[in-house]
């Protein structure tokens, strides 16, 4: 199965992301895609995907270093889409939580920096995929408002938070909805009103992908420690457990969503 969010050139794993590598492909992880949060980390993720078989790349600015950008910056981002292994732009978006190592970025700058990643996306012909905290309204609101710069595959959100309204709303601009570990956590996020459970049940077998945000977002009954690609199995079998459906059903199509979204991948 493909996990198709992850932060492998994070450096948490700089010291063992070979093993972690290996680990994950012995387990029954065929391909891995990372995810990238700045130009640093975005060029990290396309390294280590010259240097697999198996990885590639997702580049992009997250809304946490919307203010922290160098002039070039998007010559930077773009440059690196023309690379073969390079799938998407991600991870983009909003976050309106207040993070004790960052804070709110302001809302403006975000949404200008999100909005000039949409219309790299649309020159490079290549998918989204969304971050989203305490933002979905602001978030789909953009989207529309760009509808006419989006891929027909528009791409993913990534992590899926939120409320019903922004579920069904990323559905039908045919957003494609990714789960991760903490599905398996017990009660609410904080700030959300609405269960990963309850979102997961809802939607269409043939719109959700499974990822890990290694290092982050660990599964239970790992939950304290560092998460790896590996991970996305347990992910897996607690979906499809959720959806009353064997492991290998959910990931056969869970697999064949991933390749619908992300074309270059068939290539």
């Amino acid at each position: 199965m493909i996990d198709v969010h992850c932060h492998l050139q994070f450096h948490k794993f700089e010291n063992d992301y070979d093993t972690v590598i290996k680990d994950a492909l012995t387990s029954g992880i065929t391909k891995i895609i990372n995810t990238g949060t700045s130009i640093e980390s975005s060029k990290k993720g396309v390294e280590l995907a010259g240097k697999y078989r198996e990885l590639y790349a997702i580049v992009g600015i997250h809304p946490h270093h919307a203010d922290k950008l160098e002039e070039g910056w998007l010559k930077e981002l773009e440059a690196l889409t023309q690379h073969p292994k390079v799938l998407g732009i991600g991870e983009v978006g909003m976050d309106y939580f207040s993070y004790q190592s960052n804070g709110i970025v302001d809302p403006q700058i975000q949404k200008e920096v999100f909005i000039q990643q949409i219309e790299l996306a649309h020159k490079a012909k290549l998918p989204l995929q969304i971050h989203n905290r305490h933002a979905g309204a602001d978030i789909i609101k953009i989207l529309q408002e760009h509808k006419g710069l989006l891929q027909d595959i528009p791409g993913m959100f990534h992590c899926f938070a939120g409320d019903m309204d922004i579920l069904k709303a990323a559905l039908e601009m045919g957003f494609y909805i990714g789960f991760d570990g903490n599905i398996t956590y017990k009660g609410l996020a904080p700030g959300e009103a609405t269960t990963l459970k309850d979102l997961a049940t809802y939607t269409p077998l043939d719109r959700i992908l499974v990822e890990t945000d290694s290092p982050y977002l660990t599964p239970i009954p790992h939950r304290g420690k560092r998460n790896e690609p590996k991970y996305a199995i347990i992910t897996a079998e607690f979906i499809a457990n959720l959806k009353n459906l064997s492991f290998e059903a959910l990931v056969e199509q869970t697999d064949k969503n991933v390749y619908n979204v992300f074309s270059k991948l068939k290539g």
